[in-house]
C-alpha cells in the first residue's frame, strides 16, 4: 500500500481514490470501491471514525451521542454481502419489539410496536377505537408511499420533478396526491388522526430529517413505515457498525489516515488532481469522494476553487441542531425503554422558537435513549447510560447560546421529564453537554446543523445535491446530499457516490437512473 509522501511526489503510478471523511457515507463508499478491487485512501480529521456516529464517555462508559436508531438493515445486508460477508457475521443486533415509548404526563403513555396490530390496540386504549382504525388507514397509506418512493427516490440518483413523475407513473403519482403532496406534514396528519397527541407523535418524524413538521412535506410520513419495518439495537453501540465496516474495508486494502485534516482539494484544468493535508503532504488522485457537509465546500473550507462544486448553502435553510446531555445516572419513577420521547404542550412553538426566532425552545420535546434498556423496563441498581436530546437552532457558527438560555432550556427539559414521572439523579461530573457550537466545531460550516439543509416545502426533495458535483472527479456523499440524512440514507449516499464514480471510470454500466439494488419492495 503506498504511503503519503512529499508535495512533489506521486503515491503510485496508478493513482488511488481518496475519500475525505470517515462518516458512514465515506466508509460505505470506501468498502464498495475496495470490494470492486480499487485502491482507496480514507482521510479523517478526527482520531475516531464514524462522523456523526460518535460516543461520548462518562464514568468510563461509552454513550452513543449521535444516531441511536438502526433501521433499514437491508442497506447494510447488501453492503456486507458485496464485501463477501454478512451483517450477522460482523455485528450482533437485536430486533426491538417496542419502537419507542411516548409520554405526555404521568398518566399518558403510549408504546408503538413493530407489530401493527399491537400498536393499534395500544392506541385504542390510549385514545379511542376510532383512532385505532384511523391508524390502520395511516399504515396502509405509508406502506404504499414507501413502496412508491423506494426505487425512484431512495435507490436512484437525485430526481428532477419531471423524472420523478415519469418514474412514478399514474399509480405512483396518485399515491403522492392522496397523502397531500402539496401540504405540510402536520396538515396531512390531521386527515388521519383527530387526537392532537397522535398528530404530535407522528409529526416528530420530520425531525429525523432536521425539519419542522409545520413546514416539511407530507412525504416524510414514510419514516414511520421505515421504523415499522424494524428497529434494531446494536450491541456495543452504533459505533460498532462503523467499526465493522472499517474492519472489512481494511481487509479489502483500504488505508485509513486518522487525525489528519484535508486543507484543500487540488485541481488541474478544472479536474480533481489531489489533496493537500495539514501535515504538509499531498496525495495525488483523479477521483475523490467528499463525505462531509457540502456547506464546507461552498464556504471555501476545501479551497476557493471548490466553492462552485455545489450551489451555496444559505444559513436560513439549515436543518435542526441539538442540545444534548450524555451521562451515566440512576433513574427512578418512569419505566424507560430503549427509545423514549416526552412531549410538551404547544408543539408549534418549539419549531417557531427554533426556525423563526433562532433560539432554544422554551417548551422542548425531549428524546431519551436509555442504552442499557430494551423492550422491558428494568430497574438498575447502578447508573445507566443515557442520552437526552432537545432540538436547537443551527447557529453555532454565529452565536453561542448564552449560559442562562442553556440553563433555562435545561430546566424546562428535566422539568418535563419529572412531570412525566422520570427522575434522573444527575451528577455534573458525569454529564457531558454538547451545544450547537460544539457540533459546528465537529462539522465545520454547518452552524451545528446535523441533517444538511431542512426539508421545508415539497420542492426541497429536488434541491439536495446529487453524488455528482460540477467539478470533474469530485463526488459527494453524506447526510447533506441525496437521498438524505440518517444512518441508512447516508450509507446509500456513499454507495451512490461509489456507483457514479465507477460508472464514470467505465468499470460498470448504468442503463437507467437506479444506482443501488436491494430494498424491501424488491425482495
Amino acid at each position: 500500500m503506498p504511503k503519503a509522501v512529499g508535495k512533489e511526489k506521486r503515491l503510485s503510478k496508478d493513482l488511488p481514490i481518496v475519500v475525505i471523511g470517515g462518516g458512514i457515507g465515506g466508509l460505505s463508499s470506501a468498502l464498495d470501491l475496495a470490494s470492486s478491487g480499487l485502491e482507496v485512501i480514507v482521510i479523517e480529521k478526527e482520531h475516531n471514525l464514524g462522523g456523526k456516529i460518535r460516543q461520548v464517555f462518562s464514568a468510563g462508559q461509552g454513550i452513543d451521542s449521535g444516531p441511536t436508531v438502526f433501521t433499514m438493515r437491508w442497506v447494510f445486508d447488501d453492503l456486507f454481502e458485496k464485501a463477501g460477508s454478512s451483517l450477522e457475521q460482523e455485528l450482533n443486533i437485536d430486533l426491538l419489539k417496542v419502537l419507542a415509548r411516548h409520554a405526555w404526563s404521568k398518566d399518558e403513555k403510549l408504546d408503538l410496536f413493530s407489530n401493527r396490530e399491537k400498536s393499534a390496540q395500544a392506541i385504542a386504549r390510549f385514545s379511542s377505537t376510532a383512532e385505532a382504525n384511523r391508524f390502520h388507514q395511516f399504515c396502509d397509506q405509508i406502506h404504499a408511499l414507501y413502496r412508491t418512493l423506494e426505487k425512484p427516490y431512495m435507490l436512484s440518483q437525485r430526481p428532477s420533478l419531471t423524472s420523478m413523475m415519469s418514474d412514478l407513473g399514474t399509480a405512483g403519482s396518485k399515491v403522492l396526491m392522496d397523502i397531500g403532496l402539496f401540504s405540510n406534514l402536520w396538515k396531512s396528519l390531521e386527515k388521519y388522526f383527530h387526537d392532537p397527541r397522535l398528530q404530535q407523535l407522528f409529526a416528530r418524524y420530520a425531525t429525523y430529517c432536521g425539519s419542522s413538521p409545520f413546514q416539511a412535506p407530507a412525504t416524510l410520513m414514510l419514516i414511520a413505515e421505515v421504523e415499522m419495518q424494524g428497529v434494531w439495537s446494536v450491541q456495543g453501540g452504533m459505533i460498532a457498525l462503523t467499526q465493522a465496516i472499517s474492519k472489512l474495508a481494511e481487509q479489502k486494502g483500504v488505508r485509513f489516515m486518522k487525525g489528519v485534516n484535508c486543507e484543500e482539494i487540488l485541481q488541474s484544468a478544472g479536474k480533481v488532481s489531489g489533496v493537500r493535508l495539514n501535515n504538509g503532504d499531498t496525495i495525488h488522485c483523479e477521483s475523490l469522494i467528499f463525505n462531509g457537509d457540502v456547506a464546507a465546500l461552498s464556504a471555501g473550507l476545501l479551497g476557493d476553487a471548490n466553492r462552485s462544486a455545489i450551489p451555496s448553502v444559505k444559513s436560513k435553510n439549515r436543518s435542526l441542531s441539538a442540545l444534548t446531555w450524555s451521562m451515566t445516572a440512576k433513574t427512578e419513577g418512569f419505566p424507560l425503554l430503549r427509545h423514549n420521547v416526552f412531549f410538551n404542550t404547544d408543539y408549534r412553538s418549539e419549531f417557531s422558537d427554533i426556525f423563526d426566532y433562532g433560539r432554544l425552545p422554551r417548551r422542548p420535546t425531549v428524546y431519551v435513549c436509555a442504552q442499557d434498556q430494551y423492550d422491558t423496563a428494568v430497574q438498575h441498581d447502578t447508573p445507566e447510560r443515557l442520552l437526552c436530546l432537545v432540538n436547537a437552532p443551527a447557529l453555532g457558527d454565529r452565536q453561542q447560546p448564552k449560559q442562562d438560555e442553556i440553563e433555562a432550556c435545561k430546566t424546562q427539559t428535566f422539568s418535563l421529564l419529572e412531570r412525566c414521572g422520570l427522575n434522573i439523579q444527575m451528577q455534573d461530573a458525569q454529564v457531558v453537554q454538547t451545544s450547537p457550537t460544539q457540533f459546528n466545531q465537529l462539522f465545520p460550516a454547518t452552524g451545528g446543523a446535523l441533517y444538511g439543509q431542512a426539508n421545508h416545502g415539497w420542492m426541497e426533495t429536488f434541491k439536495r445535491p446529487s453524488a455528482l458535483s460540477s467539478i470533474k472527479g469530485l463526488y459527494l456523499a453524506g447526510g447533506s446530499v441525496h437521498p438524505g440524512a440518517g444512518v441508512p440514507m447516508a450509507a446509500l449516499s456513499g454507495r451512490m457516490a461509489a456507483a457514479s464514480l465507477m460508472a464514470h471510470l467505465g468499470l460498470t454500466k448504468r442503463s437507467n437512473r437506479v444506482l443501488i439494488s436491494g430494498g424491501i419492495s424488491t425482495l
